[in-house]
C-alpha cells in the first residue's frame, strides 16, 4: 500500500516536520508541497499529480484553506481534503467542512492519532476524532439500530442550522424555540450519533445524509 500525500502550509519549518514525520509513517509518501494554496496548485498542474490525500493549513496568505479547499473539491474530486489547524472554533471547522473538506485536524495531533486518522480517511473517506471515544463493542452490537436511526423534524432543521456558522442563540431564534430547548436537541443529537462536540455531529450528519450543503 503506497497512499500519497499532499500539504500546503505557510509555515515552512512546520510544512517540513510534518512531511518528514508522514513519510516516516509506513505506506505513505509525500509528492506535493506547497507554501499557500495557489502555490500547492501550481505544483499538481505542473507536475499532473493527484495525490490521495491533502492537508491544508487554514490560513494562508494568497490563497487560504478555504479557497483552496473549494477548488481543489470541483477539479480534483477525488482526492479526500483534510483541514488542518490550531484554531477549533466551530465557524472555522464548518468553514472548511462546507467546503469540502473530510475532516478537520489540530496541528498538535498526536503523531500515532494522525497515522489512525490518514488511514481512516484512505479507507473510508472521512475521519471523526469523536469516533476515538466511542465504544466500539456497543457500536457494533448496535449496528442495526444506527441504520435505521430516526431523526424528528426539528432534529433535522436543528441539523441543518448547526451545520452553518450561526450561533446557538440564532439558531434558537431561527427555530423560534427557546435556547434551552436548543440545548436539547443538541444533547440529543450527540447521544443519538454517538459524537461528543458540533464538529463530530457535523461530519457525522454529513456522512449520513440528514444534511446537505
Amino acid at each position: 500500500m503506497n497512499i500519497t500525500i499532499g500539504i500546503a502550509d505557510d509555515h515552512q519549518l512546520f510544512l517540513k516536520s510534518l512531511s518528514l514525520l508522514i513519510s516516516s509513517l509506513e505506506g505513505f509518501t509525500i509528492i506535493a508541497e506547497g507554501m499557500n494554496g495557489k502555490d500547492l496548485i501550481n505544483k499538481l498542474e505542473i507536475k499532473k499529480i493527484e495525490p490521495d490525500i491533502i492537508l491544508l493549513d487554514v490560513n494562508m496568505p494568497v490563497m487560504d484553506g478555504r479557497q483552496t479547499a473549494e477548488y481543489l473539491s470541483e477539479k480534483y474530486p477525488a482526492i479526500k481534503l483534510v483541514a488542518l489547524s490550531m484554531k477549533d472554533d466551530d465557524a472555522t471547522i464548518i468553514s472548511m467542512i462546507k467546503a469540502g473538506c473530510c475532516s478537520y485536524l489540530l496541528k498538535d495531533i498526536h503523531p500515532e492519532e494522525l497515522n489512525k486518522a490518514l488511514l481512516e480517511i484512505h479507507k473510508k473517506g472521512y475521519y471523526n476524532s469523536d469516533a476515538a471515544n466511542i465504544n466500539y463493542r456497543r457500536l457494533l452490537q448496535h449496528q442495526e439500530k444506527e441504520k435505521e436511526l430516526q431523526l424528528t423534524d426539528k432534529e433535522k432543521e436543528f441539523l441543518q442550522l448547526a451545520c452553518s456558522d450561526a450561533t446557538y442563540k440564532q439558531i434558537a431564534a431561527t427555530m423560534h424555540v427557546s435556547e434551552r430547548t436548543v440545548d436539547g436537541y443538541r444533547e440529543n443529537l450527540f447521544k443519538k450519533l454517538n459524537v461528543q462536540s458540533r464538529t463530530g455531529m457535523a461530519l457525522e450528519a454529513i456522512r449520513r445524509n440528514f444534511v446537505s450543503l
